[in-house]
């Protein structure tokens, strides 16, 4: 199995770039930010936990957040090549979690990929974005530089946690569609 965790600032990119490279490796791809979503539209009990922090610019707490993962994982398991997991994991404790879990199913992290985007265009990408997916944590700007603040708080950590395992990647997050999806994809093909 190929294992991917693919990382980076809210408006980076990591969305439309895992649709494509699942498609490209068959891999299975697991937002947590789109699972997060479904639930929130259908008022799920997760949804409404979910959103509570998610409205605020914040991240959903661990344990929320791993069981849900670990569901999505089961569902996939048979019929996938690997994953592409987007959104997660955002703290050690998660990063610690989907080692264990991917342990039991006797496969592993390969690489964390992180695509690197310079603030100001997160901002622009983002506030643009929000102009039509109807998504009130793209349309306010405070929240935005909100959740980027988290991100680099919280989440960019993680460099270090992959790094250790020298399975870090840092990628330009910037350019056309193609060319960034041509940078990861030469990571893929050397794992």
């Amino acid at each position: 199995m190929t294992n991917i965790v693919l990382f980076g600032p809210p408006g980076a990119g990591k969305g439309t770039q895992a649709d494509i490279i699942k498609d490209k490796y068959n891999l299975i791809h697991i937002s947590t930010g789109d699972v997060f979503r479904f639930n929130i539209k259908n008022e799920t009990e997760l949804g409404k936990k979910a959103k509570s922090y998610i409205d605020k610019g914040a991240l959903v707490p661990d344990e929320v957040t791993i069981d849900m993962l670990a569901k999505e994982v089961d569902k996939h398991l048979s019929k996938a090549s690997g994953f592409i997991f987007d959104g997660f994991p955002r703290t050690e404790a998660q990063a610690d979690a989907l080692d264990a879990l991917l342990h039991e199913k006797n496969t592993q992290v390969n690489a964390m990929i992180a695509l690197e985007v310079d603030d100001e265009v997160l901002v622009e990408r983002l506030l643009e974005r929000g102009k039509t997916s109807g998504r009130a944590d793209d349309a306010d700007e405070d929240v935005i530089r909100n959740r980027i603040k988290v991100y680099y708080e919280e989440t960019a950590i993680l460099k270090n946690y992959y790094q250790t395992q020298d399975k870090f990647y840092r990628i330009d997050g910037v350019g056309s569609i193609e060319e960034i999806t041509s940078r990861i994809s030469e990571v893929i093909n050397k794992l």
